[in-house]
C-alpha cells in the first residue's frame, strides 16, 4: 500500500538514503532540509529544522510516517565545550525534533496509524571520551522518544535509532583517510564502518507496517559497538 513519508534532513547521508529507498518502494516521499535535491520521485522543498515551522511545508494532508534527521557530531574535550556549543546541539537535535512533531501532529494524527522515527548515537548508552555535549542532546531525544511513544500510543509509533560512526559527509572528517577508516572499522565487532544504507533499512523498517509492534525502542545499528566484546 502506499504511504506518505516525511524525511527532515534528506538531502545528504542517512536521510537521502532513506528517502531514496521510500521513493523505490512505492511510496509518496518528500524532503525537507537546508538544500534541494534533484531526485525523481521525491518532492524537496527548502527548510531549516531550527528556525521554521514545518507546518508551512506543502505536503499531503495525511503523513503516514515521520523520519527526523539532523544531527551533529561535535566532539571536544569537556572543558573546550562552550555553552552555546551545548545549546547548539541541543536546539539542532532535540528542540528541531519537538517542533517539527509538534507542528506535523495533525497530518501524523489524520492517517489511519503513523511512525515517527529519530535518530541518537551509540555514545549515550555507552559513554565515549569527548562526547559530552553530543551525547547529553541525543539522550534527551531518547527520553523524548519514549515519552511520545506513551502518550500516542496505539495511534502513532516513536523510536529511535541509535548508530555508530557511519560513512556519511557528517563524519567525513572522521574518516578522511584509509587509515582512519580502518582504525574505525577495527573498534567495532563486525569490522567495517557504518554505510548509510544500514541505517537507513531499518529506519525504512521502523517507518512501515512490519514494524507494527514496536514503538518506544532505542535500537542499536553499531557493528555490535554497544553490545558485543569481542
Amino acid at each position: 500500500m502506499k504511504k506518505n513519508y516525511l524525511v527532515i534532513g534528506g538531502s545528504t547521508g542517512i536521510g537521502l538514503a532513506l528517502a531514496r529507498h521510500l521513493k523505490a518502494q512505492g511510496h509518496g516521499t518528500w524532503v525537507a532540509a537546508r538544500r534541494t535535491i534533484i531526485e525523481p520521485g521525491i518532492e524537496s522543498q527548502v527548510f531549516d529544522a531550527v528556525r521554521e515551522d514545518a507546518s508551512a511545508l506543502t505536503l499531503p494532508d495525511a503523513l503516514d510516517g515521520l523520519a527526523y534527521c539532523p544531527g551533529s557530531i561535535n566532539l571536544k574535550p569537556f572543558h573546550r565545550l562552550t555553552d552555546q556549543e551545548f545549546t547548539d546541539d541541543f536546539q539542532l537535535n532535540v528542540m528541531g525534533a519537538v517542533k517539527a512533531v509538534r507542528s506535523l501532529l495533525p497530518r501524523l494524527k489524520a492517517a489511519d496509524t503513523a511512525s515517527v522515527v529519530f535518530f541518537s548515537t551509540v555514545a549515550v548508552a555507552q559513554g565515549m571520551p569527548f562526547h559530552a555535549s553530543v551525547a547529553a542532546a541525543k539522550g534527551a531525544l531518547e527520553g523524548l522518544t519514549k515519552s511520545l511513544a506513551a502518550e500516542w500510543a496505539p495511534k502513532i509509533r516513536v523510536n529511535c535509532i541509535a548508530p555508530s560512526l557511519t560513512d556519511t559527509p557528517l563524519a567525513a572528517r572522521l574518516l578522511a583517510s584509509d587509515e582512519k577508516k580502518k582504525a574505525s572499522a577495527e573498534r567495532h565487532p563486525l569490522k567495517r564502518v557504518g554505510e548509510a544504507e544500514d541505517i537507513a533499512n531499518m529506519a525504512a523498517f521502523l517507518l512501515s507496517d512490519q514494524a507494527r509492534w514496536i514503538s518506544g525502542q532505542i535500537l542499536g545499528v553499531d557493528g555490535g559497538m554497544s553490545t558485543l566484546r569481542v
